[in-house]
């Protein structure tokens, strides 16, 4: 073929091409009311999980435990409807927990940094106050302070997500059926700038205040319901798992979603539900293979006791996603990577565990046991040593969200690839299109690719609901 002749060809392609028809920047497609009404939605966030995340604690899961993830057995068993998400925010494509949360809350992007307000300061009424006024009981369900982003762009509208303390004076004033998390500070007047007692608040209004698991499962289900079992957010689940105080006392993700669907699940006109693992992100954010791993196979386990609930049930809505990319970790080719990655089932402590434990008169020899202590079969050599300690004895240590005490994550991080094979391109967030899958009535609206916006419409549409607030 003469190439004027290819060229040719390719021109009337491209004129093809646009004959067909172009959906333009934030027109959302009609949706298609279900036959079968959403009595329930329960709107499941893994913050922060990359693909690679989903995808190594499915292999961890396989190679360890011989099971597929419940999240990778739905696509397996072609149980869900599957789909990628563009997740920008208003003001950058790489958005920030609050600009994600707040795109699906009030179903317009935001400012990176607000909570359901736009730059000139109009506010978007939350999805959960707009279920609430509909007569369904609501609720949140998180690893991190119920103050904290993902939740808060569900459930208020503030200029800025760092406003906790405000956040949780809103809280009290909405009426909600279930808030789990942690988060103490911004509810205990020895902590809170205005020294409000927001427990008292609650008490006050009708709810029963839990501090410990033993309390949360003895919690009546005829009352609202207000846990918090942290100061800030909950631990580690590697390191809760490894702790028979912490295990006793704090209950983990699954244990708390089951909790919340029990409290509001007898309601004749349902409920809505969010449940978050937001402990995926800081431990992306801090590049702690263990961390991120055990948190995201803590956040599975909720997966399938919801699905377990929802599949009896037969009128619930499920929704499994990230708001986001973090770090992009992953598992890098070589002869030894199997190998390398299964050490990763040995570990039982966080990185964090770790690097609190050392002080600037820590010796070398007590860096590489307590690296041995929580990462079993890693012996790490007298230099490396050397290097973590010489950040506890220089003043440049490390900054980055969610390290307050500077330590040494990426170093730590940089260390453990040669042994893991796991590597990281960065500590913070990234411009990912992220998973979603949905099972349940509604589902059959979920195209294959769709904007963070259209979630909005579409969990209204599924329950029913009028969108008239």
């Amino acid at each position: 073929m003469k190439r004027r002749d290819f060229l040719r060809g390719g021109s009337l392609a491209l004129g093809g091409l646009a004959l067909t028809p172009i959906i333009s920047k934030g027109q959302v497609l009609p949706l298609a009311p279900s036959s079968k009404r959403a009595k329930n939605i329960i709107f499941m966030v893994s913050d922060g999980m990359s693909s690679g995340t989903l995808a190594m604690a499915d292999l961890y899961s396989r190679r360890k435990f011989g099971r597929p993830s419940h999240w990778i057995s739905l696509y397996e068993q072609s149980q869900v409807q599957r789909g990628l998400m563009d997740m920008a925010s208003l003001n950058s494509i790489v958005t920030d927990s609050a600009a994600a949360s707040s795109s699906w809350g009030g179903g317009q992007r935001v400012n990176n940094g607000s909570l359901n307000i736009s730059p000139s300061g109009e506010e978007y009424l939350p999805i959960l106050q707009k279920f609430k006024k509909s007569g369904k009981k609501v609720g949140c369900v998180t690893t991190v302070p119920i103050t904290h982003a993902t939740p808060a762009g569900f459930s208020v509208a503030t200029k800025s997500r760092n406003s906790q303390e405000q956040i949780a004076s809103l809280y009290s004033t909405l009426g909600f059926d279930v808030l789990l998390g942690g988060g103490s500070k911004y509810f205990d007047a020895s902590f809170r700038d205005d020294k409000t007692d927001m427990y008292q608040k609650f008490r006050t209004k009708g709810y029963s205040v839990v501090k410990s698991k033993e309390e949360l499962l003895k919690a009546s289900v005829h009352y609202p319901l207000l846990g918090i079992f942290e100061t800030d957010g909950l631990p580690y689940s590697i390191d809760h798992n490894s702790s028979s105080l912490l295990s006793t006392n704090v209950p983990t993700l699954a244990e708390m979603s089951v909790k919340a669907i029990e409290q509001m699940q007898s309601h004749p006109q349902g409920f809505v539900l969010q449940i978050e693992a937001g402990k995926v992100d800081w431990a992306a954010h801090g590049n702690d293979i263990g961390g991120l791993l055990y948190d995201q196979l803590a956040f599975d386990e909720a997966v399938g006791k919801v699905l377990d609930f929802a599949m009896k049930d037969g009128n619930t809505l499920v929704v499994i996603t990230s708001d986001h990319g973090n770090a992009n970790p992953g598992i890098i080719y070589g002869k030894e990577a199997d190998k390398n990655f299964d050490r990763v089932h040995h570990f039982t402590h966080s990185n964090e565990w770790i690097l609190q434990g050392i002080t600037p008169s820590t010796t070398k020899n007590q860096i590489i046991e307590r690296v041995a202590e929580a990462n079993a079969a890693i012996r790490i050599t007298d230099e490396e040593a050397a290097q973590l300690l010489s950040y506890y004895k220089e003043a440049s240590m490390e900054n980055g969200v969610y390290n307050a005490r500077h330590l040494p994550f990426k170093l730590l991080a940089e260390i453990q690839k040669q042994y893991i094979s796991v590597g990281w391109i960065s500590m913070d967030h990234s411009a990912d299109y992220t998973e979603i899958a949905m099972y349940g009535p509604g589902s059959e609206n979920l195209k294959p690719f769709i904007r963070n916006t259209d979630i909005h419409e579409m969990l209204l549409v599924a329950a029913h609901v009028e969108n008239k607030f």
